[in-house]
């Protein structure tokens, strides 16, 4: 539950607001790292030292449900002359550090990300006569902060959100999310890192899909060039009833030769999926073919993990030589040069220490799979095809039901465990695919015709 006040009203956890030139008594008393980012708020807001903000009434820290200890709410007049139009400013506190007591995140010190790294920003389109910011934004920022911190996967520029919903609950096509560096906040150091900001934009089912099977990038800059659809500052309209596609079809020509010159940068979902191994019945409970039809799956090891990860990761990389990195004989500390090495792996499973010891899983070849997508992840395979291993890179699905992977690779992809003489292999509950990249589509579609059905 949350409450709306200026930032500057008395609570008992929130002092009044202080700008770069605070008093003494209100900075010692003040969070440093709430204080370094409203610094930067009253960088760009001089004018606006106490806005309406969202509140957390009981703190996350202190058992609440939102993540989000305030999101403050500031009135920009935009640049008519450059097409940017007057609206609010939406700005989140805490998924960076703002304390620096490990009440929320873990201290690891000046040089790398504060907390998660970064906070989360929106800018929404004023309506006439409009006075006041309208509030859902906040629980919109809300919703995004608790997926971050249960699954501790951060965000990135570039990244989309399926939401499948209007943001604002009502009858608009704005139903999904990219994300992107915010125009204006610059990053901030605090005394417990570094503080990024990523602001949110709103997007059609129709802009989403074209980020899902080309790049996210590419879809912001389109979106930069159409006033309507978000402008320069990339403002969400609510209000808005046309894709850009709509407003301009030439922009479709540009998202498909963008697909078929640099295929999709989307290395990987988290997905409903399963498979089975169809070339015998498991001889035992510890057979890696059992993972699919014993009652618990076994875990994906951390060596496991981390291949994927950097699966993932290397997949947002184009490259002429896309590699699998090796599995390692040693777990290496922290994840990425980014995050803060107590950050789990967004990939990593809860009991990972009660799994079997790496060493003693074989890889397995097998003869015939299993393979099952729901709906909306089967949607993607052909992305996997046309996007990813056509252009010799691979695609990874991570289960969200069981601690299970499937990855498809190409003959361009170096370090796979599944080569072209066993095109399916397993390594515990991991799955590669190799095969598929001979199919073609519409042969694919014959094989799979109720996406994921029917054994290869």
């Amino acid at each position: 539950m949350a409450e709306l006040r200026p930032s500057g009203a008395p609570g008992p956890s929130a002092p009044p607001a202080p700008g770069p030139a605070a008093p003494p008594a209100f900075a010692s008393l003040f969070p440093p790292g709430l204080h370094a980012i409203y610094g930067e708020c009253r960088r760009l807001y001089p004018d606006q030292p106490n806005p309406l903000q969202v509140t957390a009434i009981v703190k996350y820290w202190l058992g609440g449900p939102d993540p989000l200890d305030y999101v403050s709410m500031y009135r920009n007049v935009g640049s008519p002359s450059a097409n940017i139009p007057e609206h609010w400013h939406y700005i989140s506190f805490g998924l960076s550090d703002l304390y620096g007591d490990s009440r929320v995140h873990e201290f690891t010190g000046t040089d790398g990300p504060s907390g998660f790294g970064f906070e989360l920003t929106f800018r929404l389109k004023r309506e006439t006569g409009e006075s006041a910011p309208p509030t859902w934004p906040a629980e919109l920022m809300q919703g995004l902060a608790r997926y971050v911190f249960q699954s501790e996967n951060t965000f990135c520029s570039g990244d989309h959100v399926s939401w499948h919903s209007p943001l604002d609950n009502s009858e608009s096509r704005i139903q999904h999310m990219l994300l992107t560096e915010d125009p204006q906040m610059q990053p901030v150091q605090t005394p417990f890192g570094v503080v990024t900001f990523l602001q949110i934009v709103g997007v059609c089912t129709e802009e989403l899909h074209s980020a899902q099977q080309w790049n996210g990038q590419g879809i912001l800059e389109l979106l930069r060039t159409v006033p309507v659809a978000g402008g320069p500052w990339l403002i969400t309209d609510m209000r808005r009833g046309e894709t850009i596609f709509e407003i301009d079809p030439h922009l479709q020509e540009r998202v498909d030769k963008g697909i078929e010159t640099d295929g999709s940068n989307l290395s990987g979902v988290s997905a409903k999926c399963a498979w089975d191994d169809l070339s015998r019945p498991p001889e035992d409970d510890e057979d890696s073919r059992s993972i699919c039809i014993g009652t618990q799956p076994r875990r994906l090891s951390g060596k496991d993990t981390e291949q994927i990860r950097e699966t993932l990761r290397r997949g947002l990389e184009i490259n002429s030589k896309p590699v699998l990195p090796p599995i390692n004989p040693q777990r290496q500390n922290g994840l990425t040069h980014d995050r803060a090495p107590s950050r789990k792996d967004s990939l990593e499973s809860d009991s990972s220490t009660a799994i079997i010891p790496h060493e003693l899983i074989r890889t397995r070849q097998l003869e015939s799979v299993h393979l099952k997508f729901n709906q909306e992840s089967g949607a993607l395979i052909p992305l996997c095809l046309r996007g990813r291993l056509l252009h010799g890179r691979h695609f990874t699905y991570k289960s969200i039901t069981g601690d299970m992977a499937i990855t498809f690779v190409s003959t361009g992809v170096e370090g796979a465990f599944a080569t072209e003489e066993h095109p399916y292999a397993a390594h515990g509950p991991w799955l590669q695919v190799r095969r598929l990249f001979f199919f073609s589509l519409p042969s694919f579609c014959r094989l799979f015709p109720s996406l994921g059905g029917t054994p290869s």
